[in-house]
Order: C-alpha cells, then structure tokens, then sequence
C-alpha cells in the first residue's frame, strides 16, 4: 500500500504545483487544471449554441451601446486575456442577463438595458462577466466537480465522460435559459472587484457600480413580486446569482470605492 500512496500523494502534489495560477487584479491563487485551450473551445462552443437557439437583437442603438463599452472594457482587459477573441452580441431576450465566456464571447440580453441605463451602467455588468472570464472561473468550476480522481487523466489525451459532464455544468452548454455558471459568493465577489477596476481604467466612474447595483436591488423587489416570482427566485432573474446578497454586494463595492477611484483615469480607453 504505502508505493500506492507515495504515487497517489506524489501526483496530488504535482496537480496543486502544476495547475495553481493566480488571479489577475487580485492575486487570490486558485487551482486549475483546465487548459486554456479547453476552456476557451468550451466557451466558443456554447456560445455558438446559444446563437443558433436564441434571437439575435436587431436593435441599432442597443447595439452600438454595447459596442462601444464593451470595447472599452475588453481594451483594458486585454492582457489579462491575451489571447481573447472578442465578440459581443446582444440577444433579444426579456431575461435580465449577461455573460462573457472564455475566449472573449460577451453577450448581453435586452432585457438588462434598461437597468443599466447608462454606458457607465452597461460597464459594471460588462467589467464583471469580463472578471469571470479572465479569472477562469469556469475552468476553476470544472477543476472542483472533476475531483481528484479525474485531475489525473487531464495529463492525457483521454477525455472522460466525468469531464464531459463537468464542462457541461460549468458553462451551461445546451442550456435553454443561457451560460450562467455556477459561480460561489468567492467567485462573484472576485468578479466585482475585477469588474470595478475594469471600468475605472476604462474610463467609466466606478461610483456608478453602486448606482447600478442599487437599481438592480431595485428591480429584483419589483420582480419577486411579479406573477413570475417562482422563476424568478429559481436562478435570481437570469442575472448573476446573488451570492452575495445585493446590499453585501453594495459594501463590499463600497469598500473597494477608494483603490477603484484611484485606476479612474476619467478618460476613454484608447
């Protein structure tokens, strides 16, 4: 037994060395053994599926809206994600949502444009699905469901159906309602405070995230007592799972206010 577990812990050892990498901005180390090249075709994938299952918005003036912040935000986080492939699409959907998966495929439904109200708005939402991505929080997923047991055949060529079935939950791939991961209060924090220095180097008043989450707080209210409450608790509107709650949200935005306004250049992104 003891050969046994001198090979099982050596190659523990040789997984936590190998996948650990740490996250741009806030220098948390996570543990990911997912490939970049795996994860980005994962993300190019899925986003494929959903243009071909749900309609894509037609709508000039929230296209160009989305254009244009979300070129300012992909500007900035470039080389945090230099191997990004950017794309942004606005889907015609009632759903309060948007999302960036890996290798730069932002979309973003119509149905979040009139709570985010302003360009500054548009880059809280967009700064954050963008600090998903660029932290790798999907393939962070992944690495957690696969376990220790499957972190070995990664070395390999041998995908397992273990793997299959771990993407499929991290991306949402076939998903009917879109790619919302399953992201943990660690995670959607962390792509706040990404998120917030995101827009502040791209030139949008990083005050104007706690204006847009206040509305979104708002708005969430106003849902929960709509005829569609029952779905709307079930995945939270579509939009980012509240984890944290939104007022914990809000504090901690607050909080991390002062080193955003410090990267806020009050000037476009070139």
């Amino acid at each position: 037994m003891k050969p046994v577990i001198f090979v099982l812990t050596s190659s523990f050892f040789c997984i936590l060395l190998t996948g650990c990498s740490t996250v741009p901005v806030t220098g948390r180390h996570e543990l990911n053994v997912i490939s970049s090249d795996q994860e980005m075709q994962l993300g190019l994938s899925s986003f494929d599926q959903l243009k071909a299952s749900t309609p894509v918005s037609h709508d000039p003036a929230a296209n160009a809206m989305v254009q244009r912040v979300a070129s300012r935000i992909a500007h900035v986080a470039g080389k945090d994600l230099p191997n990004a492939k950017w794309e942004f699409v606005v889907f015609d959907s009632k759903e309060a949502n948007a999302f960036c998966l890996p290798g730069g495929k932002i979309g973003v439904y119509s149905g979040i444009l009139p709570i985010v109200q302003t360009d500054a708005g548009l880059a809280t939402v967009i700064g954050h699905e963008v600090g998903h991505a660029v932290a790798h929080h999907g393939a962070e997923r992944m690495t957690e469901q696969l376990g220790l047991e499957e972190l070995a055949h990664l070395g390999s060529s041998v995908v397992s159906s273990n793997y299959q079935k771990a993407a499929l939950t991290a991306f949402g791939v076939g998903s009917k309602v879109g790619l919302e991961l399953p992201h943990s209060r660690k995670q959607e924090s962390e792509a706040d405070h990404i998120g917030l220095m995101y827009m502040a180097r791209a030139g949008y008043d990083p005050k104007e995230a706690v204006s847009f989450w206040q509305r979104f707080a708002e708005y969430n209210k106003q849902a929960s007592g709509s005829q569609q409450s029952s779905r709307f608790t079930s995945y939270l509107s579509g939009f980012l799972r509240t984890h944290p709650t939104d007022e914990v949200r809000i504090q901690q935005l607050q909080a991390l206010l002062p080193k955003a306004q410090a990267e806020f250049t009050n000037k476009p992104a070139q």
